[in-house]
């Protein structure tokens, strides 16, 4: 029992400042809407300082000394550098191959940062998690036999981005589609499971320009 608490609080602290990243940025995002980037900034500046207190207290666990000015700012410009490659990655670089066509890698670039974070995060655990569709436009929905849907965040909202996609569940494995689902609500997104015309899940980010969308 001891080996697995110690296991447990390892992970913890090494998942900790990335839930945050994308946890905060979601926070600053729904309770003070200033913006994308800067929601996103906003997360990224506290995971840089939990990765800055974290190597902090491993430099004084060895050393027994907090370290001098030039030691923390080397510190601190490492902390961010980290955390912007992080953001880079999985703002860019989310493999063609999680994606269920090719037109879909222009559909992601449309979508929110945020969101856009949390998807690729997600793809480092379930690297076998597919994309089945982000952007949309109203003729979509005619297209595949359904209704026009007015308040769907599939639509690219006022600030360029779309605020919904859907993630693949059909042909998974149930437990894998429940922990995605918990993934994704314990970060702050919201989650609709469709069975209708194909089984997936719908993850979307709140919209103040749409507040009851989905």
């Amino acid at each position: 029992m001891g080996i697995l608490f110690k296991i447990f609080r390892v992970v913890l602290v090494i998942v900790l400042p990335f839930f945050l990243l994308i946890r905060g940025s979601i926070f600053i995002h729904a309770n003070y809407n200033i913006g994308a980037w800067i929601s996103l900034a906003g997360g990224a500046a506290i995971t840089a300082l939990i990765l800055f207190i974290y190597m902090t207290f491993i430099y004084r666990r060895f050393t027994k000394k907090f370290g001098d000015s030039d030691n923390l700012k080397r510190r601190s410009l490492f902390a961010l550098a980290l955390v912007g490659v992080y953001c880079a990655y999985g703002l860019f670089f989310i493999s063609s191959g999680n994606m269920k066509n090719p037109s879909l890698q222009k559909e992601i670039t449309e979508m929110h940062p945020i969101l856009r974070m949390g998807v690729s995060t997600f793809i480092l655990v379930d690297k076998k998690m597919i994309i089945t569709d982000a952007s949309r436009q109203a003729e979509d929905y005619k297209k595949m036999g359904l209704k026009k849907a007015n308040s769907s965040l599939h639509y690219k909202q006022k600030d360029g981005y779309a605020y919904a996609i859907d993630l693949r569940t059909n042909g998974r494995n149930e437990f894998r589609n429940k922990m995605m689902t918990f993934y994704f609500r314990a970060l702050g997104y919201k989650t609709l499971r469709h069975v209708g015309t194909e089984d997936h899940l719908h993850v979307s980010l709140y919209c103040h320009y749409r507040p009851g969308g989905r």
